[in-house]
C-alpha cells in the first residue's frame, strides 16, 4: 500500500506499521533516492531508455499490487526478502510504471503521482452513488452495515449503512483485501457506533459524535478507489505474468546497497523506532 502521509507504527493492520515503511526519497528535499548508489544509471543502460526514481517506485507498486504475485511467488514469498521481477523489456519496463503510477495516484487519493491535467487532492469518480443518505442524527454513527448482492447480477449488490444505502457495489469491491485486511469492511466497521478493532489508548475514543456529510464523502470515495483498483487487476495480472515470462534484469547486474545506505537517514542522531523512520 502507498501513502502520502508519515506513517505511525500502527499504520497498517496493527502490526504491519511505521516499521516497514520504503520511503521514496531520503530527505525531505525529495533528492536523494532510497536507492543504491549506480542502480539508475544501471537500469537505463540495461533498458536503453532514462529510469527514474519515482519510475522504479512505481514500477515496484505496479508489481507488487498484482493480485497474481502472491500467487506466482508463493514459494519465495516464505522467507524474506521480498522478490521484485524486474523486466528486461523497456516497453514492459513502461507499461508496469504506467499502471504503478496511476495506482499510487489513486491510493493516495489524488496527492502523488497526478497525471496530467488532473487536480491533486482529486480523484475519478466511480459507479457507485448515494441511493439513500445515511443518517447524520446525533448520538453516534450506524449500528450495522452490510452488502446485499442484485437477485439480477450476484456479482453487485447495494453497500447498506445504517438506514443508508450505496449502489452499485460490486463484490470484489466488498471483499478487497491487502494481506488480510479487509478494507472496506475494516473502515466501516472502525466508524460505526460501536467500534470494532483493538484499543490501545485514550485516544481511541476521540471519534465523530454522529456521521455527518464528510465521512459520507469519505466512504463513496473509498468504494470509487477500490473500483478502479479491481478494474485494473486483469490487465496487471497479465502483464505482471509477460514480465515473469520474458526477459528479466538479473539480481547479479546491479549494484548492492552499501552498509550506510541501507541504514536510515539521521539514525546516528536518533535511535528511537519513530525516530529512525525519517
Amino acid at each position: 500500500m502507498a501513502t502520502a502521509q508519515v506513517p505511525d507504527l500502527h499504520h497498517f493492520r496493527g502490526s504491519f506499521g511505521g516499521k516497514d515503511v520504503i520511503p521514496l526519497w531520503r530527505d525531505a528535499a525529495g533528492t536523494q533516492p532510497n536507492l543504491p548508489a549506480g542502480l539508475l544509471g544501471r537500469l537505463t543502460h540495461i533498458l536503453g531508455s532514462p529510469v527514474t526514481a519515482p519510475d522504479l517506485f512505481a514500477y515496484s507498486y505496479g508489481v507488487l499490487s498484482a493480485t497474481v504475485y502472491a500467487s506466482v511467488f508463493s514459494d519465495e514469498l516464505t522467507l524474506p526478502p521480498l522478490r521484485l521481477p524486474i523486466t528486461a523489456d523497456a516497453g514492459m519496463f513502461a507499461e508496469v510504471v504506467a499502471i504503478g503510477r496511476r495506482l499510487v495516484w489513486l491510493h493516495t487519493y489524488g496527492e502523488r503521482f497526478v497525471p496530467a491535467g488532473q487536480v491533486q487532492g482529486r480523484i475519478p469518480a466511480g459507479q457507485a452513488r448515494s441511493i439513500k443518505g445515511i443518517s447524520s442524527a446525533p448520538g453516534g454513527g450506524p449500528e450495522r452495515f452490510d452488502w446485499v448482492a442484485d437477485p439480477a447480477d450476484p456479482e453487485l449488490g447495494v453497500l447498506q449503512v445504517g438506514d443508508g444505502r450505496i449502489g452499485p457495489v460490486p463484490r470484489a469491491v466488498w471483499l478487497f483485501s491487502v494481506s488480510g485486511y479487509e478494507v472496506l469492511k475494516s473502515w466501516l466497521a472502525s466508524r460505526m457506533k460501536v467500534r470494532s478493532g483493538k484499543k490501545s489508548s485514550a485516544l481511541d475514543e476521540i471519534r465523530p459524535a454522529s456521521w455527518d456529510l464528510t465521512l459520507s464523502t469519505e466512504l463513496r470515495e473509498l468504494i470509487w478507489v477500490l473500483e478502479a483498483t479491481v478494474a485494473a487487476q486483469p490487465g496487471l495480472n497479465a502483464l505482471v505474468r509477460r514480465v515473469v515470462a520474458g526477459p528479466v534484469v538479473r539480481a547479479g547486474q546491479l549494484p548492492l546497497p552499501t552498509a550506510a545506505e541501507q541504514k536510515p537517514p539521521g539514525d546516528d542522531a536518533d535511535t528511537s523506532p519513530q525516530g529512525s523512520l525519517l
